[in-house]
């Protein structure tokens, strides 16, 4: 409550007292600031004491766009207070000043807050069709030196953090399994965040993953979300609908002759939740049988750090979005190790989707959704570039 009454007050300060306005503008101004701010913690807090209904659905939803607009009109307040004060610096050095014309500060800061407000409703328009848009299929081809010919080709799709809830529309996931099944892949995986709900609010919305279609089956992960929904019969639930899950396990994939090992470990926070799903790769790959190749699982990049030396060829990992919105996508370093694409952490080769859905404001700005299609290709020599 006190971090939102402040950051309406700085908007307020910034987009309407700064203007010195007659008083009953002020007061409409002022008056707006703080039912747009408001509205978002009104979104947090009564769907969760109101639950269901279309009218608390609606609420949250507006919340969520409220959200990323706030975001863009701090980030354009921000960045129009530092342009002032740069040209109000640089005033002060005479050759500048010769050869310039100041604009004049009420003028300046009518036509500035236009802009950050028009803009971000623009940008936040554009940024909802691209997170509500069927995500495209992104396709990556890995070389793994020493790669079975057997396995050459073989074609991994690849979900994360679609992050159903009540909000998301109807058929949104439908057509994503449609997408995916389209790249006749020989193994589906999903990397986590599936949900963010219970199973009684959303198994019906979740149903259309067992639509989905591979070769050698459908797996799951846990994400941190998993654990925030209540992770226990969320597995349940995914084994009764034929998606098992890998929970410090592996198992081997036979594929033409070749040999695939996939295991998988719970969120790197999942202990937190249940004592038993503390992530350990080691425990994963315990008594593998022989394999060519072995890939595993893990919701957050860094977890790669925990399989050092373990022999893992590929991690495939989501949890970032990519960064989802930006500017904020440039924070993610303050907690991964890598944002997206493809990277080699330490003695693992990691690939991090951008995921496939969205969480908290409906947007993606700067950080497309994706859908991945993995190939294996085999090399003895191969460099890694990396694609953060």
């Amino acid at each position: 409550m006190i971090f939102t009454g402040s950051v309406a007050a700085f908007l307020a300060w910034r987009l309407v007292w700064v203007l010195d306005l007659p008083a009953p503008y002020e007061a409409i101004g002022t008056g707006a600031v703080y039912v747009f701010v408001g509205l978002i913690l009104a979104g947090m807090v009564l769907p969760r004491v109101f639950r269901g209904g279309a009218a608390m659905d609606l609420l949250a939803r507006l919340a969520n766009l409220n959200m990323g607009l706030l975001s863009l009109v701090l980030t354009g307040v921000v960045l129009r207070d530092l342009v002032w004060v740069g040209w109000d610096l640089l005033s002060g050095i005479p050759a500048f000043a010769a050869c310039s014309v100041a604009p004049r500060l009420d003028r300046f800061l009518v036509l500035s807050d236009a802009v950050i407000l028009g803009g971000g409703l623009v940008v936040v328009a554009w940024g909802w069709k691209q997170a509500r848009s069927t995500p495209a299929v992104c396709r990556v081809e890995l070389v793994l030196p020493g790669l079975a010919p057997a396995l050459h080709g073989f074609r991994i799709v690849q979900l994360s953090d679609i992050h159903m809830e009540s909000t998301t529309p109807a058929g949104w996931l439908r057509l994503v399994v449609e997408r995916a099944n389209a790249c006749k892949p020989d193994l589906v995986v999903i990397t986590g965040d599936l949900v963010d709900g219970s199973v009684a609010a959303l198994a019906s919305c979740v149903a259309p993953v067992a639509d989905l279609q591979s070769r050698h089956g459908i797996w799951f992960i846990t994400g941190n979300h998993e654990y925030y929904s209540d992770a226990a019969p969320w597995i349940t639930h995914l084994e009764a609908l034929g998606i098992p899950t890998l929970i410090n396990a592996h198992t081997l994939i036979e594929h033409d002759g070749g040999r695939l090992l996939l295991a998988g470990v719970p969120d790197h926070d999942g202990a937190r939740f249940i004592a038993e799903h503390r992530p350990n790769p080691a425990a994963a790959l315990a008594s593998a049988p022989a394999h060519d190749v072995t890939i595993l699982l893990a919701h957050q990049p860094r977890t790669a750090l925990l399989a050092q030396g373990l022999g893992v060829d590929l991690m495939l990992s989501g949890h970032t979005h990519g960064g989802q919105i930006w500017p904020w996508m440039h924070l993610v370093w303050l907690q991964q190790p890598m944002k997206s694409g493809l990277r080699r952490l330490g003695d693992v080769l990691v690939y991090t989707s951008r995921g496939t859905g969205h969480w908290g404001p409906p947007l993606r700005l700067g950080a497309p959704a994706e859908i991945t299609e993995i190939l294996l290709r085999p090399s003895p020599q191969a460099d890694h570039p990396s694609s953060d």
